[in-house]
C-alpha cells in the first residue's frame, strides 16, 4: 500500500512539476470523458423530457389516426403525403363504430390565423378545431374561466379557449374571460385560459386558440384533414383497438387485401421507439468519437512515458542496483501512467458537469448526471493508463542497472 501511495505521490509531483507536459498527456482523456459525461447527461435528461412531452401531446393508453404515420424515410413520407387521402368525417364515423372497446374518440384539425383583441393583433397563432370528446384526453385544465363544454362544441358555439401565452400577448395581464376576440375576422367569446404547459422541443405549447370543430370548418373549410385520437376503455386494449380501427378504416376506404394502408396509426410508444433509436444512434457515434480520443490520448501517454523513462534512467538503474525487482519498476511506471490518466478523467468529469449544466441552463434541454457514466468515464481512463503505460513500464524494467548508471 505504501509503495502504491508513494507512486501516486510521485505521479502527482510530476504533474505539478511538468504542467505543460502533463496537460498534453491527459488532454485526450479530458476530451473523451467530458464528451461521455456531457452527452450521457443530456441524453438521459432528454429521455425524461421526451417521454413527458410525448405523453402530454399524445397521451398514455391512446392512439392516433392521421393521414401519414411516423415515416423516417423522406421519400416515402413525400409519397405517402401525395397518395394518402385526407382523414375525414367518414373515417371518424368508421372509428367510432368499432365497438365496445372505445371510451372516447376526438377529431382535431389545425391551422394558423391572425387573432385580434381591440388594437392588439397576433399573427400566425395555432388554431385548433376539436370535437366534443376533447376534454377526455387530458392537457386542458383551465387556469382562468372554464373549458368549452361538450354541448357547446356539438352546437359549434362561437367560444374560444386560449393558451396562456396567447392570452398574455393579447390581454397584457387583463382578465380575458368573457372578452370578445376575432379569429380571421370571426368573433369568438373567450371561455377560459389553459394552465401553462411549457415548451416541447423548443416549440411553445401555450400559444393556441381552441374552438369547436364546426366553427373551425366554417372558417377554414370542411375538407381539411383531421387527426383522430382514440382512447380505449383500458390501456391494455390499445393493440386490439388499433387493429379494429385499422380494419374499420380499410373497409371504409374500400382497400383490397393486398393494398397498403393509406393512413397512419401511431401511439406514444411509436414516438418513444423513434426517440430510442435516435438516442442509441447518437450514443454509438459518441462511442466512436470517444474511442478515437482515447486511442490518441493513450498514444500520447505512451510516448511521453517513454520520454519520462529515458529522463529517469539513472534513477531506475540506482533502484535496481539497490535491490528493486523488475515488477517493482513495472508497478511504479504503471501507477504513474494510470494516475496521470485518471487525473485527466477527473478533470473531464468536472468539465462534463459544467458543459451539461450550461446547455441545460441556456436551452430547454434538461440534463441528468448519471453515476454510472462517471464511473465508466474514470474507469476507462484508468484502463487506458494501464494499457498504454505497459510498454514503457516493461521497457524500464528491462534496463541494465550498470548501463543505466553510466548514462549522463
Amino acid at each position: 500500500m505504501n509503495k502504491f501511495l508513494d507512486a501516486v505521490g510521485l505521479a502527482l509531483s510530476s504533474i505539478w512539476a511538468n504542467k505543460l507536459r502533463s496537460f498534453m498527456m491527459v488532454l485526450g482523456n479530458v476530451v473523451a470523458v467530458t464528451s461521455i459525461i456531457a452527452v450521457v447527461a443530456l441524453i438521459q435528461g432528454m429521455n425524461g423530457y421526451v417521454a413527458d412531452s410525448i405523453v402530454s401531446e399524445v397521451g398514455v393508453g391512446t392512439f392516433q389516426v392521421a393521414r401519414v404515420g411516423v415515416i423516417t424515410n423522406e421519400e416515402e413520407e413525400e409519397e405517402a403525403r401525395r397518395k394518402n387521402p385526407d382523414v375525414s368525417l367518414v373515417d371518424l364515423r368508421a372509428v367510432k363504430g368499432i365497438g365496445g372497446n372505445i371510451d372516447a374518440v376526438m377529431a382535431q384539425s389545425n391551422s394558423q390565423a391572425n387573432v385580434t383583441f381591440r388594437n392588439e393583433t397576433i399573427e400566425n397563432v395555432g388554431i385548433r378545431g376539436v370535437s366534443a370528446d376533447y376534454d377526455q384526453f387530458g392537457g386542458y385544465e383551465a387556469e382562468r374561466g372554464r373549458t368549452i363544454s361538450r354541448i357547446e362544441i356539438q352546437r359549434s358555439r362561437p367560444l374560444a379557449y386560449l393558451g396562456v401565452e396567447t392570452s398574455d400577448k393579447l390581454f397584457k395581464g387583463r382578465n380575458p374571460v368573457d372578452q370578445t376576440i376575432m379569429v380571421n375576422g370571426v368573433h369568438f367569446r373567450v371561455a377560459g385560459v389553459n394552465e401553462k404547459k411549457g415548451s416541447m422541443f423548443g416549440n411553445s405549447q401555450d400559444d393556441f386558440v381552441l374552438i369547436p370543430l364546426g366553427a373551425f370548418q366554417k372558417m377554414f373549410g370542411s375538407r381539411r384533414s383531421f387527426e383522430i385520437t382514440v382512447k380505449p376503455i383500458n390501456p391494455s386494449l390499445v393493440p386490439e383497438a388499433m387493429e379494429e380501427a385499422r380494419v374499420a378504416l380499410r373497409t371504409s376506404r374500400k382497400l383490397r387485401p393486398r393494398d397498403k394502408d393509406n393512413f397512419g396509426i401511431v401511439t406514444s410508444d411509436t414516438f418513444m421507439e423513434l426517440w430510442k433509436n435516435f438516442s442509441q444512434g447518437a450514443f454509438a457515434v459518441l462511442i466512436g468519437l470517444v474511442s478515437l480520443s482515447l486511442v490518441v490520448g493513450g498514444i500520447v501517454i505512451m510516448n511521453i512515458m517513454l520520454m519520462v523513462v529515458s529522463e529517469r534512467t539513472r534513477e531506475i538503474g540506482l533502484r535496481k542496483a539497490l535491490g528493486a525487482r523488475r515488477r517493482d519498476i513495472v508497478w511504479q511506471v504503471l501507477t504513474e501512467s494510470t494516475t496521470l490518466s485518471v487525473v485527466g478523467g477527473m478533470v473531464g468529469t468536472l468539465l462534463g458537469f459544467i458543459v451539461a449544466w450550461l446547455v441545460a441552463y441556456f436551452s430547454p434541454i434538461p440534463a441528468k448526471i448519471e453515476l454510472w457514466a462517471v464511473i465508466m468515464g474514470i474507469s476507462i481512463t484508468a484502463i487506458v493508463g494501464l494499457f498504454f503505460g505497459l510498454y514503457p513500464a516493461i521497457r524500464a524494467s528491462k534496463l541494465d542497472p550498470i548501463e543505466a548508471l553510466r548514462r549522463e
